[in-house]
């Protein structure tokens, strides 16, 4: 029943660069200056991502079983460096005609580096995500994510 494959989203409209990502079905794993995005669900680090997003200003105090569930029905992307989890995303999709774009971070101290520019542009090229023409990121507040990871970083450039 799964169609892979077809057009893709091309986020260089926004100012971002595509990511080669090969169409095979398992989960992503690509590496960039000692940081390493992936899509594997099993090294995801529920307690990195509760605990930033219990924090933050569009899921303050969430339970940490919303989250759990949360992860368990979206395509997550883990950002790690070292073996611990520094950032995260995910997208809330039917991987037919819908995705959402939620919960992106990448904690504070890794900021500056772009990694919140290139984690926003794997999502945007996956093959899952790329060929959706309803990548929605306007509601409550997530368009914000990826604007303030632009604002960080090019305040970080001029540092």
């Amino acid at each position: 029943m799964s169609q892979r494959g077809g057009p893709r989203y091309s986020p260089t409209e926004e100012g971002l660069e595509r990511v080669d990502i090969p169409d095979q079905g398992a989960p992503i794993r690509l590496e960039r200056e000692g940081y390493r995005i992936s899509t594997d669900p099993s090294e995801l680090d529920l307690g990195v991502i509760h605990g930033y997003l219990k924090e933050s200003y569009w899921a303050a105090g969430v339970p940490e079983e919303v989250v759990r569930r949360s992860i368990e029905n979206s395509l997550c992307f883990g950002v790690y460096r070292d073996g611990e989890q520094v950032g995260f995303a995910r997208v809330i999709t039917d991987r037919a005609t819908f995705a959402y774009l939620a919960d992106v971070f990448v904690l504070e101290e890794h900021r500056g580096r772009g990694i919140g520019r290139w984690l926003v542009e794997v999502v945007l090229s996956h093959p899952d995500v790329a060929r959706l023409a309803a990548m929605d990121a306007r509601h409550q507040g997530r368009a914000r994510a990826l604007q303030e990871v632009r604002v960080r970083e090019t305040r970080a450039a001029r540092d």
